[in-house]
């Protein structure tokens, strides 16, 4: 925003910012974040803390102080912010993904030689897991985490590294009890701490990346919750009729240690489904009105029990009976894309691929904050200030989201 537009809004920033940050106690931090999300949303090509204060006429030095070492509940603001989200989008669905903050250094807390989805490749990067709630038309973020390698992780050191890694640790002041989890772990984590505030998701997608972890897929049946992700074509699964059958031991040998039902070893790849379905089982399904016209593709869409050892049974021994959804188009030779999902059998095919599809919100999400909003734009070195930072984005990110929203806005979003 340019300042003129930053002042048409002005008031009602300023009380955004007083509901967003009630569980800040003190009136000076309270005041000091509500700087930090004009500083956010007004235009200039860095948000870190300098560039920012010189366009608010400020010292950066208490900017500084609010973001990193000052005593405020990170995770209570982010919790109101993600009720208002959920209340102002009314999301059909929720996402998860990560994205990349590629670094220079290698100070930064979590910054490692590490592949990135947002990057297309290995690189020297920061990691952050989020999840988001969207609709076609609108989105934000609700949580985040900031992902740390084993390189990171005193406990999974060798004993000869470990002083480095501590050393490391100090400096950037990660707590003691944050270490390496899996990126699908650190997505549950923040289900549950959503949860415990009232907070579930209508749904959850995600991208191959999660999709393809059966442990995630089994945490979300857990939970009661229900998903559709992207899986890639090699995942095996069985078809839809086939039941475990009763081990027998032959008399030879020792006796099996497993005495529960095993299914027979009829599992084939996701991709042989498809094709042993064929094309004459494709159906064309619109989706949405897109930029450049109407969202249209063939899909074919079967029932399978995806299989696995890892795959979590039933309470009656089963493998849980499934979505399975390939997109093929009319011009492909193969089919392009494969979900899996754990929704209802009843549920309608254009809503599948509705759901399925919802993901490219987030890529919005991530562009915004990004090029318009500094998300990655921090230049600190410490654990706290990295999460206050992505939360001071998120709410700046909220606020011109309830601003779209309202057709009486006063101010280009």
């Amino acid at each position: 925003m340019t300042p003129d537009e930053l002042s048409v809004v002005r008031q009602r920033l300023e009380a955004f910012a007083a509901e967003v940050f009630t569980p800040v106690v003190r009136s000076d931090q309270r005041a000091k974040g509500e700087m930090y999300l004009r500083g956010l949303l007004l235009d200039g090509r860095r948000k870190s803390m300098q560039p920012m204060a010189d366009r608010l006429g400020v010292d950066h030095q208490g900017l500084q102080q609010f973001v990193t070492t000052s005593t405020w509940d990170t995770t209570a603001v982010r919790m109101r912010l993600a009720r208002r989200a959920v209340d102002v989008v009314a999301p059909v669905a929720w996402v998860v993904d990560d994205t990349g903050f590629p670094k220079d250094g290698k100070g930064s807390p979590g910054v490692a030689r590490q592949y990135s989805g947002t990057l297309g490749k290995v690189a020297n990067c920061q990691i952050g897991v989020s999840v988001h709630a969207v609709t076609d038309t609108a989105s934000c973020p609700l949580d985040w985490r900031l992902f740390l390698p084993t390189s990171w992780d005193d406990q999974a050191a060798d004993e000869a590294d470990r002083p480095d890694v501590l050393a490391r640790r100090a400096r950037c002041g990660i707590p003691d009890d944050e270490h390496y989890r899996p990126k699908w772990s650190m997505v549950v984590e923040m289900l549950d701490e959503l949860a415990e505030h009232g907070l579930r998701p209508p749904l959850l997608a995600a991208d191959a990346g999660y999709g393809d972890n059966s442990q995630f897929r089994s945490a979300l049946d857990e939970r009661g919750i229900g998903y559709i992700m992207q899986v890639k074509g090699d995942a095996l699964a069985h078809k839809p009729d086939v039941q475990p059958v009763t081990r027998v031991w032959s008399g030879r040998g020792r006796p099996p240690t497993r005495t529960d039902p095993r299914y027979p070893k009829t599992a084939v790849s996701l991709v042989e489904h498809i094709r042993a379905a064929g094309r004459a089982n494709v159906e064309t399904i619109t989706w949405r009105e897109g930029s450049k016209g109407t969202m249209s593709s063939q899909f074919i869409f079967l029932r399978v029990r995806p299989a696995g050892h890892r795959v979590a049974r039933d309470p009656d021994g089963t493998l849980p009976e499934r979505w399975l959804i390939a997109q093929w188009p009319d011009d492909q030779p193969d089919p392009v894309k494969y979900w899996l999902s754990s929704l209802p059998a009843t549920t309608s095919h254009t809503d599948l691929i509705r759901y399925g599809k919802i993901r490219w919100r987030i890529e919005h999400d991530y562009r915004e904050l990004k090029t318009g909003l500094g998300l990655d734009h921090f230049e600190g070195r410490s654990f706290i200030g990295w999460h206050r930072h992505v939360t001071l984005a998120t709410a700046a990110h909220l606020f011109i989201t309830e601003l779209r929203l309202d057709p009486k806005a006063a101010a280009p979003a």
